[in-house]
């Protein structure tokens, strides 16, 4: 029996023979069912899976990144009969993600490690071994869809609107977009497990992380202490500048933050984070109305298409749960200013700033 999709999954001018293609196995259920689906169409699969990092000794915090997801993902491929193969990219994964990502937090930014590990690290290195193995695109289990065109490719929100994933994404080159294939793009993801019972992948029910990958625990105050040391303690104050506290780790904030501040509510009522100053490791906090912002601007932007040169209207994305919002979006050097239509709350340096018309991402850039 073949899978009922709502949209083929080749599409545009891509022909209906079937194909190589290169499957990113990471041990989840998403990726298993995307390789699934593609077998049940019978094209010819490679799976891959990327060891990234190591999460054993004071960093076994959680299963993510474990050697149970590399053997899960081998199980996978054993189960659909395609062959599996395990690349060691943790030299790269420090380098580009975990470095930059502890950097920054010291740095009072509040970093957005999928987008760079999508962009610097998985999908680039995938394309450069799909070459290697004679597969003509790259399949994962991204909740994104992309619609192959001969104008060029064209990324899209998933169907699953809680589970999109196209914020991550906003930085791939066109080239790589273009033999990318989205299985899951049009699913649901409980439809997901229940194809994945259907086709009988063996980890078809397992739980899935919220949290970083390297950071199952979601401490990042602790990880970043781990990893670099103590030292980056300072002071909790409100924006008069009076002491309220202390605190052991900058880390440990970030724009918006709420719980963990252990100051009570005072008379004016909760408190927020408002303003990190990393030069002295101080922790602005204030009301929660003084969150609300108008205005962004962003670097190292990425356009699928020519990039603009006259303002136009959009709407703008500033974390992965935050609902696309109207605004007006100016080019700017090296990136673009935004000035959206109602404040938004806890514009927060450091995140991805992903500019979508419709469905459809334009491009994208980082706060600063």
């Amino acid at each position: 029996m073949t899978i009922d999709l709502p949209n083929p999954i080749f599409n545009g001018p891509m022909s209906s023979e079937k194909k190589r293609i290169l499957v990113a196995m990471s041990g989840g259920v998403d990726s298993s069912v995307a390789a699934a689906l593609l077998k049940e169409q019978g094209h010819e699969l490679i799976g891959v899976t990327l060891h990234l990092w190591d999460a054993s000794g004071e960093e076994q915090v959680g299963r993510c990144c474990a050697p149970e997801d590399r053997e899960d993902a081998r199980r996978s491929c054993d189960a659909l009969g395609i062959p599996h193969y395990v690349i060691d990219e943790r030299a790269s994964f420090r380098r580009e993600v975990v470095d930059p990502f502890l950097a920054d937090y010291r740095a009072g930014k509040t970093p957005s490690p999928c987008v760079h590990c999508n962009r610097k690290v998985k999908l680039e290195m995938l394309y450069d071994l799909a070459d290697e193995l004679g597969c003509s695109h790259i399949a994962t289990g991204h909740y994104a869809r992309v619609v192959h065109e001969d104008s060029g490719p064209r990324l899209l929100r998933g169907r699953d609107l809680g589970k999109d994933q196209s914020y991550f994404l906003f930085g791939l080159e066109p080239r790589l977009l273009a033999r990318m294939i989205f299985p899951l793009g049009e699913l649901l993801k409980s439809e997901t497990r229940t194809h994945g019972e259907r086709l009988g992948v063996p980890n078809a029910q397992k739980p899935e992380s919220q949290e970083l990958c390297f950071i199952p625990d979601g401490d990042v105050a602790g990880f970043t202490k781990r990893q670099l040391g103590g030292g980056a303690g300072g002071l909790i104050v409100d924006e008069d500048g009076t002491q309220l506290g202390e605190h052991e780790e900058i880390a440990g904030f970030t724009i918006g933050k709420r719980r963990g501040l252990a100051l009570g509510g005072g008379t004016s009522g909760p408190r927020y984070v408002l303003k990190i100053i990393p030069d002295t490791r101080t922790v602005v906090v204030g009301e929660g109305e003084r969150l609300s912002s108008s205005t962004l601007r962003a670097t190292d932007a990425r356009f699928f298409r020519r990039a603009p040169r006259e303002p136009f209207r959009a709407k703008v994305r500033i974390r992965y749960r935050h609902e696309p919002a109207d605004a007006l979006i100016t080019p700017a050097e090296g990136g673009f200013e935004v000035k959206f239509d109602e404040p938004q709350r806890a514009i927060t340096p450091g995140q991805a700033a992903v500019i979508y018309s419709g469905d459809e991402v334009s491009g994208g850039g980082f706060i600063v």
